[in-house]
């Protein structure tokens, strides 16, 4: 058993606080106090159960053989421990996760670049209130009016009034 503990992870629940939303912290504190309690009442269990005097019951119990059945059941018993089937798929899990972390972190430093180029032509740019207007195509192209598609802009064409 002192291998299973030794093996078990210790939980670090300051950091597991601090990413607990507000409106679930009731639930986050039972959690805790639950995992305090079955921890603590887990350390203070025997590694080994404690050892049976066969020789005393020998001498006790007047049914001859019984004791010995008994000590030879007890010798055969084997409780089964539960096998840990969902580590591989708790793995599998995280390396997805890891994997889609990394190409999110990916793509915003190439978003976070093309900003900063883009940041960088607006603080070089005239300021607005120094424009003009060959200034202002200049810099958004999109401003510039469409002659073709608007021929009368600003004012509405004669048959339209």
């Amino acid at each position: 058993m002192s291998t299973r503990r030794a093996a078990m992870k210790a939980v670090d629940w300051l950091t597991f606080g601090e990413r607990v939303p507000p409106n679930q912290r009731p639930m986050f504190n039972a959690l805790k106090t639950r995992s305090d309690a079955l921890s603590s009442r887990l350390t203070t269990l025997a590694e080994k159960p404690p050892t049976i005097d066969w020789n005393h019951y020998r001498k006790v119990i007047a049914k001859a053989g019984m004791v010995d059945e008994f000590e030879k059941k007890y010798g055969a018993l084997k409780v089964p421990e539960p096998i840990d089937t969902q580590v591989a798929k708790i793995n599998a899990q995280e390396q997805e996760a890891d994997k889609s972390a990394q190409s999110y972190s990916l793509a915003s430093k190439e978003r976070i670049s093309k900003y900063e180029k883009e940041l960088a032509k607006f603080r070089s740019m005239v300021p607005f209130d120094q424009m003009t207007i060959e200034d202002l195509n200049d810099a958004f192209p999109e401003t510039k009016l469409d002659m073709q598609k608007y021929p009368f802009w600003p004012h509405k064409p004669i048959n339209e009034l």
